[in-house]
């Protein structure tokens, strides 16, 4: 089966291309030429890359047969970006490649989403944009749409400014204190090889789903943040010695918080998938490696 993965580089794209080449599948990546390499360096001579700055998505389409298109690219508007910036990325590339899916007659097109409610932010907004055109575009049109709706994914190689690598490198430097959020809110954390192996099942099982269908991907369990974060400085203390105060409640919660996020993994498990790895143990592989 031949598939072609956007955001091949980034975090999940790049533990989905090694999975989909262990399954023996052949992988159209499309990357930018700047992008940095450095997560599937030790893979890239079994990839077929398109630099997607260079070369027409059409132009992909005509010299590939595609049988699956699974999108991951996604701009989550740090740094203070535009909007427009968002848009372009999670709303209107997506579009293209699922105007060019249609052409090609490609068979199924898996796409990448939050479970964040539409109106939180601008980049949920912009999310669910493109799905509402997956669900408009699978009445008329003959290809199967996957909609993945992520939790809290973490785990090895994802990004320095994410939360839990930016917490972990602040504790390895032993600064005085670090101000949170009181710690309260739950969120539904799932480590990456655990996405991973649904999307996999996902994309053994597509025989049996509809034209339009949408899951939840998460552990289907939630956590405070502050009992998370607890035990990052638990696991890494083991490690070294620190003085580090964490202060609980010095900062204040974001504008339209959501305080218990949670996924409904049933449609998952039916399909015979299940999460293999605890939160606690997902933070081992991440502070073990780290040190």
């Amino acid at each position: 089966m031949t598939i072609l993965l956007t955001g091949a580089t980034g975090f999940l794209g790049s533990y989905l291309l090694k999975a989909f080449l262990t399954n023996s599948h052949k992988v159209i990546a499309l990357k930018r030429s700047t992008s940095d390499t450095y997560r599937i360096d030790d893979i890239k001579g079994q990839i077929v890359f398109y630099d997607i700055d260079k070369v027409e998505l059409s132009e992909v389409f005509k010299n590939e047969k595609i049988d699956i298109v699974i999108n991951t690219v996604t701009d989550y508007g740090r740094k203070n970006k535009k909007i427009a910036s968002m848009v372009e990325t999670n709303l209107n590339f997506g579009l293209k490649l699922l105007e060019e899916s249609v052409e090609a007659k490609v068979k199924s097109f898996i796409n990448t989403d939050t479970l964040l409610e539409r109106d939180i932010n601008p980049y949920a907004l912009s999310k669910s944009q493109l799905v509402d055109w997956m669900k408009f575009i699978s009445k008329t049109e003959d290809i199967q749409m996957i909609n993945i709706k992520i939790e809290h994914m973490y785990g090895l190689l994802d990004d320095e400014n994410k939360f839990i690598y930016w917490l972990i490198n602040q504790l390895k430097k032993d600064v005085e204190e670090i101000n949170l959020t009181s710690g309260i809110q739950k969120r539904d954390f799932i480590y990456i090889e655990d996405v991973v192996s649904a999307y996999v099942c996902i994309i053994n099982n597509l025989e049996f789903l509809s034209g339009y269908e949408e899951f939840e991907l998460g552990s289907g369990n939630s956590i405070e943040v502050k009992k998370f974060i607890e035990i990052i400085y638990r696991e890494l203390s083991k490690k070294q010695k620190f003085t580090t105060k964490l202060n609980f409640g010095a900062i204040s919660y974001r504008e339209n918080e959501n305080m218990n996020m949670k996924t409904n993994v049933k449609k998952l498990e039916q399909l015979g998938w299940s999460g293999k790895i605890s939160v606690e143990d997902g933070i081992k592989k991440i502070v073990e490696e780290e040190n």
